[in-house]
């Protein structure tokens, strides 16, 4: 029982160091720079466009008060989280910052004197900014006019109120890192992701949050409420029902650019986000975003995917094309159509599994007395077989669909067929 104990206690003070050693971590390539007495005009101007791209002022200026003054009060399940001066006021801004200190906020949610911050400010997005446009922002602030305006505390129920909790909360939900590209992936489309994951914080709105008030990185740009203004902010990703799957890509630029396009308007807290914010940004920013979200639910292919893929297309035309045809558009009605059939595409891959397995008919009638059916393909091919195939049809011609496994399909091999 005493060895128990120790055991124990030991095991108890390991996963207390892990949490403290997490939760407090900093990136190790943080870089410090020297402060110069002055910056060159070029990085002032480009600081200007990066903080118009981060939409800093939304959070940062309470309606009719100086820019950037801080004292908007953002609503949220834990309380009020008031934000603060960043002005370069001496006293009560960030006059007194350094550029390595504005890094350290943006980079890895620490304030000047080491404090943690709440995530209502999103470092969990802006950690992917470069230390280069971190510099360019931190110059252009320094020319911002000071106001001598307090920051007043956040108004946070128990136990929120206490910062030693967001040790907790950052081992779990954060990870300091400046974003890098996917070398698979066009300069566009990379720069559409450093700037609609990063600057651009679009998942603080358009996903959905856990209790705790962390995007879930499986919901990412899936739509979810907006806890801090009541409104729900629809999905970004590319499926064709709930998201921007149908929109062609200069309509999706034209609603970011202007608030208006053929295929909706902005309105709510978003009207505001174009105003200040995406108007601004240059055409090239404005079709990278608008790329980068178009191809959003576009799936990052493993190796193994990739090779069931590959072998599904052979089994289709071997067994398949013949009636479904080559671009999976079918002979309806006799031959149903596997293209944007959403029996294909559901989340469950149970019955296009069970089909391929066993086959099946639809119902004699009297106005179809004679229907066609399929024919069993498992006494033909084997479970990983019927995987690639199965796979490959949930994600060709447009479909969109998860990767199914041998082992689902040994699941329903030899199942009842009623």
């Amino acid at each position: 029982m005493k060895r128990a104990l120790q055991i124990f206690l030991i095991v108890m003070v390991v996963a207390f160091a892990a949490t403290v050693g997490f939760g407090l971590r900093e990136d190790s390539n943080d870089a410090t720079v020297s402060q110069p007495a002055s910056y060159p005009a070029e990085q002032v101007t480009r600081g200007a466009y990066l903080a118009r791209a981060g939409d800093c002022m939304a959070c940062h200026t309470a309606r009719g008060q100086a820019a950037y003054a801080g004292g908007l009060a953002l609503p949220t399940p834990f309380g009020k989280v008031i934000t603060p001066n960043i002005t370069p006021d001496a006293e009560t801004g960030i006059g007194s910052w350094s550029a390595d200190d504005f890094w350290r906020a943006l980079h890895n949610g620490k304030s000047k004197d080491g404090s943690l911050l709440y995530p209502a400010f999103p470092y969990t997005n802006y950690t992917k900014v470069t230390r280069a446009d971190a510099d360019a922002m931190y110059a252009y602030f320094k020319t911002v006019p000071p106001v001598r305006r307090q920051n007043q505390a956040h108004q946070l129920r128990f136990p929120y109120n206490h910062r030693i909790l967001l040790v907790g909360w950052r081992m779990l939900y954060f990870r300091p890192g400046v974003y890098q590209p996917r070398a698979a992936q066009s300069a566009e489309w990379n720069r559409g992701a450093y700037l609609v994951q990063g600057l651009g914080h679009c998942s603080a709105c358009h996903s959905d949050r856990n209790a705790l008030g962390a995007v879930s990185s499986k919901a990412d740009l899936g739509g979810g409420l907006i806890p801090t203004m009541n409104w729900f902010a629809p999905s970004l990703t590319s499926d064709s029902e709930t998201g921007l799957g149908t929109w062609a890509p200069q309509e999706i630029a034209s609603l970011l650019k202007t608030g208006v396009s053929n295929r909706g308007t902005v309105f709510g807290p978003m009207a505001e986000v174009v105003a200040q914010s995406l108007q601004h940004l240059s055409d090239s920013d404005i079709d990278a975003m608008s790329g980068y979200l178009k191809a959003s639910s576009a799936k990052v292919l493993t190796p193994d995917v990739e090779a069931a893929l590959k072998l599904g297309a052979k089994l289709y035309q071997t067994h398949c094309a013949a009636c479904h045809q080559t671009g999976g558009e079918g002979a309806p009605p006799i031959y149903p159509p596997l293209a944007g059939n959403r029996a294909i595409t559901m989340p469950s891959a149970v019955n296009p599994i069970r089909m391929v397995l066993n086959g099946g008919f639809p119902p004699g009638t009297s106005a179809n007395p004679r229907p066609y059916g399929m024919p069993p393909f498992g006494p033909a091919l084997n479970d990983t077989e019927v995987a690639a195939l199965v796979t490959y049809i949930r994600n060709s011609w447009g479909n969109q669909a998860g990767a199914v496994s041998a082992h689902e399909v040994n699941q329903f091999r030899g199942a009842p067929l009623d």
